[in-house]
């Protein structure tokens, strides 16, 4: 199984961590936010991942090669312009077509730590037949998006019509998306531009943009210095395990 990992960031927000070394290379408990999040996309089956990488790019690739890409094979898409979330994943497109197949990959964010069980995602995926699953939670957040009772996704919560809708869920969206490799020929966006954009259009179009629900599990977003020291905590004190 395949995965791509969201890592070029400024990691603005993680500053001063992020002052001489990338967001993917701050470290929670000891260990870097790649390898946290590499070791846990392996747990679950996954050993071809592309990672993007922007702010410090050689010192991503070195630390990989140090590492001995941890026993996986993966690759670089380095961005001399950030793409934002939509596209990097288009141009990693050729990562995921290189063989003739429809099994569905993971695009993880880097700076998100959670227990939620990917493999259960990938089956509830490919049960609805969807384009992209999202891992979502009921908790707060500054950019809910909205789904019906059926789990399929409308927007944003922004969008008032959408508000006013009845049986409308406002849910926080993880970082974590399983999503299958024909989205790449529906992705008509180009440039700099964010994945949840194509959701809101495909969905528009009637593609099946699903959620799965992920509220039992322990999820923790890193890209602030006190997150990654609450995360610290939480591990120490056996909150959650990444075993």
């Amino acid at each position: 199984m395949k995965a791509m990992i969201l890592a070029a960031g400024l990691g603005m927000r993680l500053r001063p961590l992020t002052d001489a070394r990338p967001k993917a290379l701050v470290e929670v408990a000891g260990r870097t936010m790649l390898e946290i999040t590499l070791e846990r996309l392996r747990k679950f089956g996954v050993n071809e991942v592309i990672i993007n990488t922007h702010h410090l790019a050689e010192k991503v690739r070195e630390y990989l090669e140090s590492r001995k890409n941890f026993g996986m094979r993966i690759k670089i898409s380095r961005e001399e312009i950030l793409l934002d979330t939509g596209g990097g994943l288009k141009k990693a497109a050729h990562f995921f077509l290189a063989e003739d197949s429809d099994e569905p990959f993971i695009l993880h964010n880097v700076d998100v730590i959670s227990t939620i069980d990917l493999a259960q995602m990938v089956r509830f995926h490919v049960e609805r037949g969807a384009l992209a699953t999202l891992a979502v939670q009921a908790r707060p957040t500054s950019r809910p998006l909205l789904f019906d009772q059926d789990a399929r996704f409308h927007g944003r919560a922004s969008q008032d019509a959408l508000m006013n809708e009845p049986g409308m869920l406002a849910l926080a969206f993880s970082g974590i998306h399983v999503i299958s490799p024909r989205i790449f020929e529906k992705i008509t966006e180009g440039g700099v531009f964010s994945i949840i954009d194509s959701y809101v259009r495909l969905a528009g179009e009637g593609e099946s943009i699903v959620a799965f629900r992920a509220d039992e599990y322990y999820w923790r977003d890193l890209g602030r210095p006190e997150n990654v020291t609450q995360a610290t905590r939480d591990l120490a004190s056996d909150k959650f395990s990444l075993a």
